[in-house]
């Protein structure tokens, strides 16, 4: 195997480096959400109020030369604001169809959670397959497609938990966390300047995302780690702890996301500790704990390392 193409590598870290520009002391959050990006896969960022979740998705989205739309999801916004509608135009006598919020290449779906289950299922097939299908006509959605999710956790006043076949749609689930001293100190002294995000300019086009998820499919995978993926997700599928484990889709995600480390290392081949790296992120939030698990605070995280360390690293 050999060293990946410098170009690719050096236009994911001038990526990365942007968005770190609006985003303080968070590189490893932001290299997960590139590999996320370059794979084509959609990213939910689970995390307490305040601590960044908006404005990392608004940096990665200004980071590219795409379409932006940011929907800020509340109880009362209706699937065929998402979707779109055919409204009947008195003076043609036809009907005519009007374009919802989704319509653009980069979607920020601003606490997506807040919405009630009816709404969140209008994304479903958007999320899947990439278009969007309404009084039986479908419409094709750009290319590149993601959409970027906000949310605060469940158990928070106002939010409605997402379905599972929502969250299996994520490629990742992503938490930020609370900066350090030193570099709460640091951000408070830049923010009192103006904010870093209004003055983001893109480092990459569209055609550079698509450039890159496309050269993702070159990325080699041994039949050991396809096979080394597969036990991992299997193990989770077993666990006592689970009512419903890791799904094809999750598999599949798990294989994407290695290529893509892989390719952020700089290398265009996968080894086993790119999977290690991604499965957490991967897998964490499709797993469905048991009663008896949710009592006895056992978290998705063991239960995904534990997954890990039951299978054998293949050599």
């Amino acid at each position: 195997m050999a060293i990946i193409e410098n170009n690719k590598v050096d236009l994911l870290k001038a990526i990365t480096d942007n968005v770190e520009n609006a985003i303080f002391g968070k590189r490893e959050v932001i290299e997960l959400a590139v590999c996320a990006f370059i794979s084509g896969g959609h990213i939910l960022i689970e995390d307490a109020p305040g601590v960044g979740k908006t404005s990392l998705v608004s940096a990665i989205a200004r980071s590219f030369a795409c379409s932006f739309q940011r929907i800020q999801f509340t109880p009362d916004i209706m699937p065929s604001d998402i979707t779109g509608f055919n409204i009947y135009n008195m003076k043609t006598g036809e009907f005519e169809f009007r374009e919802g919020l989704i319509k653009t290449q980069i979607i920020l779906a601003d606490e997506i959670n807040r919405t009630p289950p009816k709404t969140q299922s209008s994304l479903l097939e958007i999320m899947e397959e990439g278009k969007k299908t309404v009084d039986g006509k479908t419409y094709t959605m750009p290319r590149p497609f993601m959409v970027l999710a906000t949310q605060n956790p469940v158990e928070y006043i106002g939010t409605y938990p997402l379905p599972e076949a929502q969250l299996d749609r994520f490629m990742m689930r992503i938490s930020i966390g609370y900066p350090e001293h030193s570099v709460e100190s640091e951000m408070l002294t830049v923010l009192n300047q103006g904010k870093p995000l209004d003055s983001l300019e893109p480092v990459a086009s569209a055609d550079d995302l698509i450039y890159l998820q496309d050269a993702l499919k070159e990325i080699y995978a041994d039949k050991k780690i396809k096979d080394y993926i597969i036990d991992i997700i299997s193990e989770t599928r077993i666990s006592e702890n689970l009512l419903l484990g890791a799904s094809p889709r999750a598999s599949f995600d798990l294989f994407k996301a290695s290529q893509a480390w892989a390719m952020y290392s700089g290398r265009d081949y996968v080894r086993p500790d790119d999977v290690i790296k991604m499965a957490g992120p991967v897998l964490e939030h499709r797993l469905v704990l048991k009663q008896e698990a949710r009592t006895k605070k056992i978290r998705p995280e063991a239960i995904v390392q534990q997954a890990i360390n039951n299978t054998k690293v293949p050599v």
